[in-house]
């Protein structure tokens, strides 16, 4: 009999691009679509986190930029009533 076939361990490159992807959301998702950019980039730096990457700071970056954006999406709501941005008077 062969042995069975293992999955191939995440690397820590996965886990770097992962830290870089959560930084960059959170920082496009304080603009648009806060809704959906500040969630991800909180799961993918946790996802990067747990995969022990080098860039941990970039991680926590992107943690903090995903927290912020539910911030500002909280905001809006209360604020506005509506999920968009008013720059009009």
């Amino acid at each position: 009999m062969s042995a069975p076939v293992q999955a191939a361990p995440h690397t820590r490159r996965d886990a770097d691009g992962l830290a870089i992807a959560s930084f960059v959301l959170g920082l496009v998702g304080l603009l648009v679509m806060n809704l959906l950019l500040g969630p991800a980039a909180i799961v993918m730096a946790l996802v990067a986190l747990a995969r022990s990457t080098t860039r941990r700071t970039r991680a926590f970056l992107g943690l903090a930029l995903g927290v912020a954006d539910l911030v500002v999406l909280a905001f809006l709501v209360t604020g506005n009533g509506v999920v968009a941005w008013n720059f009009g008077g």
